[in-house]
């Protein structure tokens, strides 16, 4: 993912103006990996590769930017065998390879099926993007929290009171009216790649999509809707969300925007109207937590009501969800912030107090945990971690001094959205909160500090931070199971008209090389030695990172492939039936690096049943890894895997200092390792 972006003022006052829409509404059908629904975020940087913002002019986008390239065929299908042999054992390797060299063959059906996917690139502006949005969020079944949308951790807030915490919701609703201005009127600067790759533009079009989504349920491929009609002359509102009743807040009244201290006013009315016992409506936000089928076919009973289709119009057609918690009851940890983000603490808690359908959910808990939850198909965390930084810094001082404590005119009361129940929603509600709550329990999440050193002494070495954390993660799985897996760490093509992300495979051989030095009890390997193959090791990464955002990258290619094999309605491929293949893609490891400039952090789920998710923040002297798994699965433990990762931090940081190569800066040494944060389930 990128780094964080420095916006320039950009102030475009009353004067709201629209943009043609990029792409229309979105369908798309069919799905690839069964197991393998990777939730992760955009990389567009390794080591000093990072991405700054200039001035360019307004009319400046993804048009002018190069498309995704087709990789040579033969050059995907030797990445791909380099990338699995040291994955499975030596009589699967020889049997994948010649199930790939009878597909590469001259004249053989690769060479026919790369022959179509260079036609569809000169037919369409970006010939993967439908079959990458498909395969890796609408086919997925899986309910959105923990399994998909992931979240931004903002700073733990201190509330001496409600109308604290309400002032807080008030600066940054218009926080969030400012932003959606400038991305109206497509006045951001253009993103701007330096480092490795210096001074290359990057497609905007994922900012666009912030405000303007909606993933709606379907039975079997959901659908992404992107409302961006300039002729629309709708009101606009958010839907506020307290003590599972849901409320219409126009912020646009006679055409012009509510104040802060207007939008605070309606926001007391809010809580007052929510705390009315007897209007209290069943809490269909759980709905939106289940598995996307379940939902899909529950939204159909739901419909039949007008009172029940005319409250989803309201909530589809919002700009944002705005989420106001109740205390959760449990201490203030990093871990249990980013689970009530992640899951809301199921429906005995804040778990029905969201709609995880909309792109953008604002979580504002009345005990300081607040935070955005993302639905993550419309737009990559680059996004995500601007928006928060920019409302961040909206929001700095105190939440006390930012409202005027009077309005300037009579608004109507928010609107209360009604709901008709019957038995049949009674149960459908309680079946989605009864696995919501088996999610929630499933959940193992281990937020962790490491203090001993961080980026800085990376650099200091020489060696891409990214790279580098990308081999320590590694090292910390080969400690747990003796073995590599299938890692996922995502790389942005965002050089690329409407470009989204391809899958830097981190597992390589150089990795296992290395990883195998370190776990030798039998010292039979010297300092040196060890040391050039960690550099081999990161080396490699980096390399591999280079390719996969210059658009070479084999996750894409194989994927698009496959979709040409069943457009044309041939028998799948063999390469694609192979078990090295399906194994391939059950990413165990599921990696992102999101760091941030501001204290905050972003955490997911694991994407597969048998996995982990580690999203990292490497920082100047310290380095936040928010690791998760499932209790349920004996094989993985979120506390094994961060005792294995801060082993790995220090022995390869003793390895460093041992090979003599100082770190430019001092090493921070305010505590010998990192401090864990338990889940407290």
């Amino acid at each position: 993912m990128c780094s964080s972006l420095l916006f320039h003022g950009v102030d475009v006052g009353g004067n709201r103006t629209f943009s043609t829409p990029a792409r229309p509404t979105e369908r798309l059908s069919d799905q690839r990996r069964a197991n393998s629904e990777a939730v992760c975020f955009d990389q567009t940087w390794t080591g000093n590769m990072s991405v700054h913002v200039k001035e360019v002019s307004r009319g400046q986008d993804s048009q002018v930017l190069p498309k995704v390239p087709v990789p040579p065929l033969k050059q995907t299908l030797d990445t791909y065998l380099k990338c699995i042999q040291p994955l499975v054992k030596d009589d699967q390797f020889k049997k994948t390879k010649a199930i790939v060299e009878k597909f590469g063959s001259p004249g053989g059906v690769g060479e026919v099926l790369q022959r179509k996917l260079l036609e569809r690139r000169e037919k369409t502006a970006n010939w993967v993007y439908d079959y990458w949005l498909e395969d890796m969020y609408l086919n997925n079944r899986l309910a959105l929290p923990v399994n998909s949308s992931p979240a931004m951790v903002f700073p733990k807030q201190t509330f001496r009171d409600q109308k604290d915490a309400l002032r807080f919701a008030a600066h940054l609703i218009q926080g969030v009216l400012e932003y959606k201005a400038l991305t109206d009127a497509r006045v951001l600067p253009v993103d701007f790649a330096r480092g490795q790759l210096a001074g290359t533009p990057l497609c905007m079009e994922q900012y666009y999509r912030l405000f303007t989504s909606y993933r709606y349920p379907r039975l079997k491929t959901d659908m992404l809707k992107v409302h961006m009609d300039a002729a629309s002359l709708e009101p606009e509102h958010i839907i506020v969300v307290c003590k599972n009743q849901f409320f219409s807040l126009e912020v646009v009244v006679n055409n012009k925007q509510l104040n802060e201290a207007e939008i605070l006013s309606q926001l007391e009315k809010i809580v007052k109207m929510s705390e009315n016992a007897e209007q209290r409506h069943p809490p269909f936000g759980l709905l939106t937590s289940d598995g996307r089928t379940e939902w899909a076919q529950a939204r159909e009973v739901v419909i039949k009501d007008k009172t029940n289709k005319d409250s989803l119009a309201l909530i589809e057609s919002c700009v944002c969800v705005v989420c106001l918690d109740e205390p959760c009851g449990l201490p203030p940890s990093d871990t249990n912030r980013a689970l009530m983000m992640l899951h809301g603490g199921g429906h005995e808690k804040n778990g029905a107090n969201r709609w995880y359908d909309k792109s953008m959910q604002f979580v504002i808990g009345m005990d300081g945990v607040c935070g955005v939850v993302c639905e993550h198909s419309p737009f990559e965390g680059i996004v995500m971690v601007q928006c928060s930084e920019f409302l961040m810094k909206h929001i700095k001082g105190s939440p006390s001094k930012m409202v005027k404590p009077s309005s300037s005119r009579e608004l109507h009361p928010p609107k209360r959205l009604l709901w008709k129940s019957n038995s049949h929603i009674q149960g459908l509600l309680a079946a989605s909160g009864d696995r919501l709550q088996r999610l929630v329990n499933n959940l193992d999440m281990d937020v962790f500090v490491f203090e001993t050193y961080g980026k800085e002494f990376i650099k200091g070495q020489k060696m891409s931070p990214d790279a580098f954390i990308q081999v320590v993660l590694q090292l910390a799985f080969y400690k747990c199971k003796g073995r590599l897996v299938s890692t996922y760490e995502s790389a942005s093509l965002r050089r690329f008209q409407e470009g989204r992300v391809d899958n830097i495979r981190s597992a390589t051989p150089e990795a296992l090389a290395f990883v195998q030095t370190m776990a030798d009890e039998r010292a039979a390997f010297t300092d040196s030695e060890k040391f050039k193959r960690l550099r081999d090791a990161t080396n490699a990464q980096t390399d591999y990172t280079i390719a996969a955002i210059t658009g070479m990258g084999i996750d894409n290619h194989l994927l698009g492939l496959l979709k040409i094999s069943k457009e044309l309605n041939m028998e799948k491929p063999e390469i694609f039936c192979d078990e090295t293949y399906l194994a391939s893609n059950h990413f165990i490891l599921s990696t992102s690096q999101v760091p941030t400039t501001l204290e905050m952090f972003c955490c997911y789920g694991p994407v597969v049943s048998n996995g982990y998710g580690v999203c990292y923040n490497p920082q100047s002297d310290y380095i936040i890894f928010c690791v998760s798994s499932f209790w349920e699965n004996t094989e993985t433990s979120s506390a094994v895997f961060v005792k294995a990762l801060n082993e790995g931090l220090l022995e390869i940081k003793d390895l460093c200092n041992r090979s003599g190569v100082a770190a430019t800066k001092p090493v921070n040494s305010r505590q010998p390792a990192g401090r864990p944060h338990k889940s407290g389930k």
